[in-house]
């Protein structure tokens, strides 16, 4: 009988990468994945080739808490280009409208509040939604004309941290899922009638996960070359920091076998919370993801940890 393929080490952690201008997100998973000979990976929030920082890794059975990574806040720092706007909305696209009036830093800090708390935006054309079936972006590199329409999104803070001359102006901002910075440069230059577009992008931050954590990928490859797979784990970041915003529940020995086995358990104490999504977890393990709902707890995902 033949050997079976062998599926890769059952290594588990977040890989808080930097990520290099130049790469996909796609191209980024594929890499580390290589890297730490992992079984599974994915990620948590795309980040486009023009952008660098911070894209969570999931690496084995941290991908049953991506959903909860992606629906965290974001922070980006980004230099919008004056005087051109673009089919892409950043500066790989091609110009489709263009003004010689530059706005000064007061104009800008005036307008900011309109694009501040919930706000109504559409997508760039050239983006991921899908449009009967087919990737926007897609359709629009086909020279087909793409038309989304506008949804809400929250934007918790934005801020203008310079002007470094009269053309560009940095800023920074929080934002919640579905949020398009690339939307962000297009409108605040529509709304101060000089057009603008994305020059440069950096995520800083996504969820739990910060700055301060960031890995470069030329650290990965020095840890891999210098130790194999294995070395490169200790650049891992822990399964359940992607779940630091929600409720934790620890359970005793036989309630913890129930979760394990996908079953409800029932909260009793007068602190037991009441409702909301939480993880559970005994003797300082991992156990599960899920919701509080009716006084119990529902496990939805299992960890095997």
């Amino acid at each position: 009988m033949a050997n079976r393929k062998r599926k890769g080490r059952p290594v588990s952690g977040w890989l808080v990468l930097d990520k290099p201008k130049g790469m996909t997100s796609t191209q980024a998973v594929s890499t580390v994945k290589r890297l730490f000979g992992a079984a599974k990976a994915g990620h948590a929030g795309t980040l486009d080739p023009l952008a660098s920082g911070c894209l969570p890794i999931a690496l084995g059975e941290a991908t049953k808490a991506v959903p909860q990574v992606f629906d965290g806040r974001k922070v980006y720092r980004f230099t919008v280009q004056w005087g051109v706007e673009t089919d892409t909305d950043d500066a790989e696209g091609r110009p489709v409208a263009i003004s010689d009036q530059r706005p000064s830093a007061e104009a800008i800090r005036a307008v900011l509040p309109e694009f501040t708390g919930a706000i109504m935006q559409v997508p760039p054309s050239y983006s991921a939604i899908k449009v009967e079936g087919e990737r926007a972006y897609d359709l629009a590199r086909d020279g087909e004309t793409v038309t989304l329409e506008a949804r809400q999104t929250m934007v918790y803070r934005l801020d203008l941290l310079e002007t470094p001359e009269s053309d560009t102006a940095v800023f920074e901002t929080e934002c919640g899922k579905g949020t398009y910075v690339r939307s962000l440069a297009r409108d605040i230059g529509r709304r101060l009638g000089v057009r603008g577009h994305v020059k440069a992008l950096r995520r800083l931050s996504v969820g739990s996960f910060t700055e301060d954590q960031l890995v470069p990928l030329d650290a990965v490859r020095e840890a891999f070359e210098a130790g194999g797979a294995e070395a490169c784990d200790a650049l891992l970041a822990p399964v359940e920091q992607a779940l630091g915003s929600l409720l934790e529940v620890p359970l005793q020995r036989n309630e913890a076998g129930r979760v394990l086995r996908g079953q409800v358990v029932i909260l009793r104490g007068r602190d037991a919370p009441i409702a909301g999504a939480a993880y559970a977890t005994g003797a300082g393990r991992l156990l599960a993801v899920g919701e509080i709902a009716e006084g119990a707890f529902h496990p939805r995902r299992v960890f095997q940890l």
